[in-house]
């Protein structure tokens, strides 16, 4: 792989890391670049430009090839083939989660908190399904005695309206409040464990952190750019996802999670334009190159700037 100038450890280090993984992840890296570059772009591409796109990262074509046929036997994506050459499209529910998920991802933390918690309580005897389990920890829940959810949003609307495929009326749901602060961090010391989110955050930044700095990330070639710009949110979203976003007056003092976001708004907006203008020449639909990006795409983290 071609890595030029000053950055070269930097990037060398995170690139390392990654193919260090065992077992190599492909579909789960596949899934991060259909997310973050290519739903933007009108959610589907050539097979032969995901294997280049894949490349750099150190995936082998074979291993590209049964990660998206796996992907599309579980429904995230689906083939459409003219002769001997295909394309793989995000299906509905692919767009819907890559939807919630985008929003988590990119937008900004919690900064206030009215003091009242959502909570959904599963009557003893019925159990709690794995699926809805894992949908409320997907939305930010925390499970503080067996069969008790909690989140600290007031909206019992929304969160029924995010619920509804998981059947929320086998359960009973409304908002609450508590005695006050003292009970507030009792209550999220039992529903989450805020230390191995942050030791994952800890490890995470500093990782990506030798590239914090202008002259370093500006320095790097478009290929370069795009395989920071993907690791970084490839890494990120592991722990952001499973992070509850707790506001402020809930999180321990100086919360790691407060710096990761900071550093990786800096970074994705640093390394950007490059990687954007790497995906203009190599991305490529069975109809051609690869659409410009939505408007979307450029209000995240706050704002990004136009390649």
């Amino acid at each position: 792989m071609d890595i030029s100038g000053e950055p070269q450890p930097a990037v060398a280090a995170v690139l390392q890391q990654f193919r260090a993984e065992r077992p190599l992840r492909g579909g789960s890296l596949l899934m991060t670049l259909f997310g973050d570059a290519i739903a933007p772009r009108g959610a589907r591409i050539s097979l032969a430009s995901l294997i280049g796109l894949a490349r750099p990262f150190g995936l082998a074509e074979r291993l590209v090839r049964t990660s998206v046929a796996r992907l599309a036997a579980e429904g995230w994506l689906r083939a459409v083939r003219r002769g001997r050459v295909s394309e793989y499209r995000l299906t509905d529910t692919g767009r819907g989660v890559f939807a919630e998920a985008t929003q988590r991802i990119y937008a900004a933390n919690p900064t206030d908190w009215d003091g009242r918690w959502t909570l959904l309580v599963v009557p003893p005897g019925r159990g709690v399904r794995s699926a809805l389990r894992e949908r409320l920890r997907w939305l930010g829940f925390g499970e503080p005695a067996p069969g008790v959810f909690l989140h600290p949003s007031g909206c019992v609307a929304q969160a029924r309206q995010c619920l509804a495929p998981e059947q929320i009326e086998d359960g009973w749901l409304f908002t609450s409040s508590s005695e006050g602060p003292a009970s507030d961090r009792q209550l999220v010391a039992a529903a989450w464990d805020l230390g191995d989110i942050a030791r994952r955050y800890r490890r995470w930044h500093d990782a990506f952190a030798p590239l914090d700095a202008s002259d370093r990330s500006a320095s790097l070639t478009p290929q370069n750019a795009f395989v920071v710009r993907t690791l970084l949110i490839h890494e990120y979203r592991k722990i952001h996802l499973r992070d509850p976003l707790l506001p402020p007056s809930l999180l321990p003092e100086g919360w790691i999670g407060a710096d990761a976001y900071s550093l990786c708004r800096r970074l994705y907006a640093a390394v950007f334009p490059a990687a954007e203008a790497y995906l203009r020449e190599q991305g490529a639909t069975l109809d051609g190159p690869l659409p410009p990006p939505g408007p979307e795409v450029f209000a995240r983290f706050g704002g990004l700037p136009c390649p």
